[in-house]
């Protein structure tokens, strides 16, 4: 399985822009995809971008065009660049891997890192 450790989170004004970072560590080969999820105050968690081991890439329509998924493999890190941050977009950012097989199938989560956009 994978551990995942997310970083970068913090204040920022409306417009601005911030990448945050998850760290995954473990049995990296095993992971199928990788997600940034977030949570507000009151909401559900929400899916905000993916990306799988092949390198296809989906968002939330809320993000199309501002914010970006990427990977480095030689670091072993996923990002999330967010530009032209709004109010909404505060949350709770959470890193996902999804991995393994049959009943090695694994479902892992980050601890998570606030992000809050000042109007």
């Amino acid at each position: 399985q994978v551990q995942l450790a997310e970083s970068g989170g913090g204040l920022v004004q409306a417009g601005g822009s911030l990448r945050i970072s998850c760290v995954v560590s473990g049995s990296i080969s095993s992971i199928n995809a990788m997600g940034w999820y977030r949570q507000a105050p009151g909401k559900q968690r929400e899916l905000v971008a993916g990306i799988t081991s092949g390198g296809g890439t989906n968002y939330a329509d809320s993000v199309k065009g501002r914010f970006t998924i990427s990977r480095d493999n030689a670091k072993n890190t996923v990002f999330l660049q967010m530009n032209s941050l709004k109010p909404e977009d505060t949350a709770i950012y959470y890193c996902n891997a999804v991995g393994g097989t049959g009943w090695g199938s694994y479902d892992r989560w980050g601890q998570g890192t606030q992000v809050t956009v000042s109007s």
